[in-house]
């Protein structure tokens, strides 16, 4: 599998495919991204509701798009009924469950285990493989069904050690974990909706609607939930944050890994996509001073060994990520 990969970096660089190389890069960037917001940016938004949180953070760039990509509105009448559906699950999935679920999980650590958080939430390959084969009738094999149990198992060991979770001690840490599991299954769940939308949109109009539709959606959240006046409780501290997530590590890096996207192979999109749980680490450790236990370190290593075969099914992984013709 190793040489797999290997071999795909190799044979970029004897066609000194540029595009390719950059595109590796732009994968990689918008990676350490995520992971710098993980464990840095988002977590200084504590003092407020998570999914007013959420919803600013879509509104902000959203508005901001418009200034520029106003024109792209024409673009959703291509889609039809089903590509529409697809988008608002896309939205729904990966924009608001998904992004509260971490959100939250990342609150309730206190600063504490914050790389856990992002390590457990790249278990989505487990559901994204998973719901590929229910609904758009993949098949999945016993080698994928070994390397899921042991990602599992390994994210497992990585939250709780060797130890039994108790509940009233480590209560905050298992309902971060859960939520950690239900933003990877949202994830995954967004990543196989998007395949419908594959080939009708670029990728400047996909990131456009997307931002839209979460933030429409959170705006019923946020209303319903009365936390429309949480703005006057937004502090300059939190607003400087939320300007900074929103043109870097938010749709920026958004930008950046779709656009990367289009030019690598998903075998090498998925090496490049490791550098979110390793940046992750490095970052709790230079500005939380918090740092894995051996076996954490063990259990970590394994689970991205895992994740890494999880990513090399062949049929399933191919699917996910070609355009439709």
């Amino acid at each position: 599998m190793w040489n797999r990969f290997i071999s795909l970096f190799c044979h970029m660089n004897e066609k000194q495919n540029s595009k390719a190389v950059i595109g590796a890069i732009l994968v990689g960037i918008s990676a350490m991204l995520w992971g710098f917001d993980g464990i840095v940016l988002t977590p200084g938004l504590y003092n407020l509701p998570v999914p007013f949180v959420v919803f600013v953070l879509h509104l902000t760039p959203f508005v901001l798009m418009n200034f520029f990509l106003y024109k792209r509105y024409s673009h959703f009448g291509l889609l039809n009924n089903t590509e529409k559906f697809s988008l608002l699950m896309v939205a729904f999935f990966g924009g608001s469950l998904g992004t509260m679920s971490i959100v939250k999980a990342l609150f309730l650590v206190n600063f504490q285990q914050l790389s856990i958080v992002v390590l457990l939430q790249k278990l989505q390959p487990v559901f994204a493989i998973s719901l590929a084969a229910i609904f758009l009738k993949e098949k999945i094999s016993g080698n994928f069904i070994f390397w899921a149990v042991v990602a599992l198992i390994a994210g497992y060991f990585l939250t709780f050690g060797m130890e039994l979770p108790h509940f009233q001690t480590d209560k905050n840490t298992i309902y971060a974990s859960l939520l950690a599991l239900l933003a990877a299954f949202s994830f995954g769940s967004s990543t196989v909706f998007s395949k419908k939308i594959l080939g009708k949109l670029d990728f400047v109009s996909a990131t456009f609607f997307r931002y839209g539709l979460t933030s429409a959606i959170m705006f019923l959240v946020v209303l319903s939930l009365g936390f429309t006046t949480e703005f006057q409780n937004i502090t300059s501290h939190n607003l400087l944050l939320i300007f900074i997530i929103a043109l870097t590590t938010g749709s920026g890096a958004i930008f950046l890994y779709y656009y990367g996207l289009k030019t690598v192979k998903a075998a090498v999109a998925t090496v490049m996509e490791l550098l979110f749980p390793l940046s992750a680490i490095i970052f709790d450790y230079l500005f939380n001073n918090h740092i894995l236990s051996p076996l954490q370190w063990v259990s970590a290593a394994i689970m991205v060994f895992a994740i890494i075969n999880l990513n090399a099914q062949p049929n399933i992984i191919k699917n996910l990520f070609k355009k439709k013709r």
